[in-house]
């Protein structure tokens, strides 16, 4: 494409080359008239008189050959080192005796110059993906954090007053040579959605199958509620998840199970960084005097990521921005029938969308509120 100081523009060329094979008029002349070279002016003629008005388009300005380019083994060898080893390009260029420049090229061409987009296992280019619509695919996991002593946890007050804390808590002693308070653990159930990213967790007493298909169905009806239909599943090796009751469950539910690869949470990756997410934002970011209290803020910190939060993966914006059927937005109920009828969004004031709701009985029209 033309920059924006060019003295002639596509069209501008053909002009130019009309005058001159089809007017006859000379070089200088046209030349003089569109204020370039009589130089210029003959290249655009000539290649209107070989490719016609095609010829007049940009071309690419990459040499058609490139003698000092680096071979294609030495690029082999610059990228196993990036892989296998995380080398810089100094580090790179020291052990092949080449310039680091060279090698940040070989490595920005290659499109792993930054160490983000290298997996840290494996070594290979990250390869991200994401189904096309809401509910197409969820995924399921289950996290652990430790319950909370009465009077707070050692992360906020210290292991010697956390120790005390828990000591005193009145709760369940452990039987045999080791002796003390069992706090237990908080088994934290999550569901995310692969395209919108919204979540749901509940807060169990356990991993097993049983647990996690009630967990299922909660969060298939809150799904449901949100205009998701739930297609597939996609969970890790975990024992409640290889039982026969969840995939019987899952089939009851007419939801397709997958599981990612032994040892592979990359494939689970969105539920894995939500972990991250819920233990910074939640689980261990203020000070709780009890695990009661931490439990009771789960909700609104739940409501706080779907509605509000800033998602880097979609745009910046929250997960429900991508919701496409949201309950009491767009949908509404013909009066003495069960029928659903997806609309447009009606606007009826600046920016404010429209709420359908039933008339009084007999109307058959639905009205506006």
């Amino acid at each position: 494409m033309s920059h924006v100081n060019a003295v002639l523009t596509p069209r501008t060329r053909l002009r130019l080359a009309r005058l001159i094979v089809e007017d006859q008029w000379t070089y200088a002349a046209a030349a003089k008239m569109f204020m370039v070279s009589a130089r210029t002016a003959k290249k655009w003629a000539d290649r209107y008189r070989a490719e016609g008005q095609a010829g007049m388009a940009d071309r690419s300005s990459r040499p058609r050959t490139s003698p000092t380019k680096t071979a294609p083994g030495v690029v082999r060898r610059i990228v196993a080192l990036r892989w296998r080893h995380r080398l810089g390009p100094v580090q790179i260029a020291g052990r092949l005796g080449m310039p680091a420049s060279t090698v940040h090229a070989v490595l920005v061409r290659c499109r792993i110059n930054r160490l983000s987009r290298i997996d840290r296992v494996t070594g290979e280019p990250l390869r991200r993906y994401e189904h096309d619509h809401p509910g197409s695919l969820i995924h399921v996991d289950v996290t652990k954090f430790g319950n909370i002593p009465d009077g707070g946890g050692w992360r906020y007050l210290g292991k010697q007053q956390g120790d005390r804390n828990r000591a005193t808590t009145d709760t369940q002693r452990r039987k045999g040579p080791v002796r003390g308070p069992l706090i237990g653990t908080a088994f934290v159930h999550t569901v995310i959605d692969d395209h919108s990213r919204m979540a749901y967790a509940e807060i169990c007493t356990d991993e097993k199958a049983a647990t996690a298909i009630g967990v299922l169905r909660r969060a298939r009806a809150w799904f449901a509620d949100q205009g998701v239909t739930v297609e597939r599943v996609l969970s890790d090796n975990g024992s409640c998840y290889r039982s026969h009751a969840w995939a019987q469950a899952c089939a009851e539910l007419s939801i397709k199970t997958k599981r990612t690869r032994p040892y592979r949470p990359q494939t689970n990756g969105k539920i894995e960084r939500f972990h991250r997410t819920l233990a910074d934002g939640w689980a261990f970011a203020h000070h709780y005097p009890t695990e009661a209290a931490r439990r009771a803020a789960l909700p609104a910190w739940l409501h706080s990521y779907n509605h509000h939060r800033p998602h880097t993966a979609i745009g910046g914006k929250p997960p429900i921005t991508r919701l496409t059927n949201v309950p009491e937005q767009y949908t509404w109920v013909v009066p003495g029938s069960s029928r659903l009828t997806t609309v447009a969004v009606v606007t009826t004031r600046k920016d404010r969308p429209a709420r359908w709701s039933p008339t009084s009985a007999g109307s058959g029209e639905p009205q506006l509120r």
